[in-house]
Order: structure tokens, then sequence, then C-alpha cells
């Protein structure tokens, strides 16, 4: 029996091996097309339905999360159907290979096409060259922009990291840690906009002879002062009340991960530290923060990215006025209020630049750190 069976396998090699893998190729790249053709049907009746809308939202989470899984189960199947040395170089394109689909379609092919834009005249049209980098960096809207942002970063972006650092510092000694750390993170739960609503309530300036409902001008007045609009004063006064918003919802950020950074520090260095007679002051600059540099620059260089593209606390404060444009807003009015499309992409190009020798700064902290 036991010959008989040998005599009847396929041998390795032999046409009925061959069709044998044939036949598991065609049918895993069959079972793969039908999958793509039913999710792309799926969508076709989602964009096209004119069901109820909440059956609509129903369908859309059932079948966008069963089709995602059903696509990699497919797939992965499709691969595990290759030689192994094949299979073991395919496999892990397969689950990066759509987040880098995605990453192409959404965000480099955008990036190329406006670029290209940003070569045109306003109408996008006639081929300009570098017309509209030239006016960029000489026109007088965007000189301020350039200002302002600038302001931004160097008070806003610095103030951030620096209270988050100290608050981190001083709440790991306070018997009411959790209590002041959850006061200070609170307003990461807010959105940017809704910062912009709240605190134009804090900066709401009426008529002198009216009662204040601004909670800064009700102070001023009930200490014999004037009410003013202090989003509308002298620069760089104006910005300046702007920027103290974002140091208000950033500062939790920095303040968590410098907590955890902190609390990572072995308790056995801070204790040779205070015997060989270290003050508390030389204690923080000599031994902590040496130890969490790492920490310290990942967040100065994430804040200095979400700094540098502020948009929504300024068009909601303020619209651009009173000398408080930045670079994100100029895009906007450019582009969309102006319909100078040449000018208006010119205007992100720059600002994609800006972020990027931070972006490639970052990697390269991070790299260190595996290597270590």
């Amino acid at each position: 029996m036991e010959q008989t069976k040998k005599l009847t396998a396929p041998q390795p090699g032999s046409s009925a091996e061959g069709g044998s893998r044939l036949t598991q190729a065609l049918l895993a790249i069959g079972t793969a097309a039908i999958t793509i053709f039913v999710l792309w049907q799926g969508f076709l009746f989602l964009r096209d339905s004119t069901a109820p809308k909440w059956s609509i939202a129903i369908i859309a989470i059932v079948w966008g999360v069963g089709g995602v899984m059903a696509l990699y189960f497919v797939t992965n199947w499709l691969v595990e159907q290759l030689p192994r040395k094949m299979r073991d170089a395919v496999l892990p394109y397969l689950f990066v290979g759509p987040a880098m689909a995605l990453l192409l379609w959404y965000l480099a092919l955008p990036a190329v096409r406006t670029f290209w834009f940003s070569l045109l005249d306003r109408n996008s049209v006639n081929f300009v060259g570098l017309q509209n980098y030239v006016a960029v960096f000489t026109e007088r809207f965007m000189l301020e922009a350039f200002r302002n942002n600038l302001l931004w970063l160097a008070v806003g972006a610095t103030l951030s990291v620096v209270i988050g650092l100290l608050v981190a510092i001083l709440a790991d000694r306070s018997r009411f840690e959790t209590l002041a750390k959850t006061l200070v993170f609170l307003p990461m739960a807010i959105s940017m906009v809704g910062a912009g609503v709240i605190w134009n309530f804090i900066y709401e300036v009426r008529p002198a002879t009216d009662p204040q409902i601004g909670l800064l001008n009700a102070i001023v007045v009930a200490l014999g002062g004037e009410p003013k609009a202090w989003t509308a004063l002298v620069q760089p006064w104006n910005n300046l009340f702007l920027i103290v918003i974002v140091i208000w919802l950033q500062s939790g950020y920095a303040m968590v991960l410098f907590s955890a950074a902190i609390k990572g520090i072995p308790v056995e260095i801070l204790e040779a530290a205070r015997v060989d007679g270290a003050t508390e002051i030389q204690l923080f600059f000599r031994v902590m923060l040496p130890v969490i540099r790492s920490t310290v620059i990942t967040v100065a260089t994430t804040v200095t990215i979400f700094t540098l593209k502020i948009f929504d606390v300024v068009i909601v404060m303020t619209g651009g006025q009173f000398g408080t444009e930045v670079i994100a807003t100029q895009f906007y009015r450019q582009y969309f209020s102006n319909r100078n499309f040449g000018l208006g992409s010119t205007i992100a190009i720059v600002l994609l630049i800006a972020v990027i020798p931070v972006m490639i700064y970052n990697l390269r902290q991070f790299r260190e750190r595996e290597v270590i």
C-alpha cells in the first residue's frame, strides 16, 4: 500500500504538481479579484444610495471594518501560495503596502501637484516659473506673516515646553500630583476652535458704560482700569494674547510626556547626586535634564511643527486682522478667498519646506535612540 501511495503521489517537478500550483495560484488571484470587486461595489452603493442615513452609516461601518479584514485575509492567503523565499520577501509589504499607498495617494502626489501649481499663474493656466516664490518673500503681507510665525515659535513653542517641564517636575513632588496634572492636561481635550471660542469670551470687550462680560476686562474694570480690545492692540501685544491660548493648550501635552520621562529616571541616580551634595537646581540641570534630553527634543520638535502650522486660533479669534496673519491663514486667504491658486500653492509649499527640517531632525533623534 505504501509503495502504491508513493507511486501515485505527484513527484516534485512533475506536471501534476505544476498543475496543482497553477490551480492554487489562479484560485487565490480569483478570490482576491472577487474581494476587490465586492469592496468596490460596496463603495459605489454607499456613494449613490438613497437609503436612510442611519442604515447607510451602519452598512458603512460593517462594510468598512469587514472589508478591510477580508482584504487582509485574502491577500495574506494569496501570499502564502507563493514559494517560501518569495513569500518571506513579500509578506511584510502586505501589511505596510496599504498604508504606503494611502500616504502616496493622499500626501505625496498632492504635494507634487501643489508644487506644479505653484509654478503657474493665479488661474493655473500659464507657466510663470519662480515668480510666485519671489512674491512670497517680497510681499509685505507675507513678510508680516513670517514675522508673526517667528514670534509664535520664539514665545509659544518655547513657553509650552518650559511650562510643561516645570509643571511635570513640581507636580511630581506634590501631594496633589494627580489633581494638578489633570487640571493642566484638561485643555488638551478641547479643540482649537473650541479654545478660540472660550478665549473670545475671556477677551470680550464692551463700551466702558456697559457691564463687561469678558473675564479679563471685568477684572481690569474692577481694579479701576479701562476695558481694552486685547486682540486689536498694537503689535506684538495682540499676537501675544493669541499665543497665550496655544501655551494653555500645549503645556498639558508637554507635561504628560515629561512626567513619564522623569518617572523613568532611576531613583538611585537621584539619591546618589543628593548624597554627593547636589542642590535641587544642580540635580535638575546636571542629572535630570541630560537623562530626559531625548524626550525634551521630541516634545520641542513636535510643538514646533504644530506652531508652524497654527491656523485655527488665529482664524477664530481675529480672522487674521490687526496684523495677526500667519503663514497658514495667508494660504487660506490667497487660495480660497482671493482665488490666487498659484500664490496659495506656493505658500503651502513654503510651509511644507519649513516643517521638513524639523521632521528630519526628529527622525534622526529616533534613530539614535534605537541604536542606543
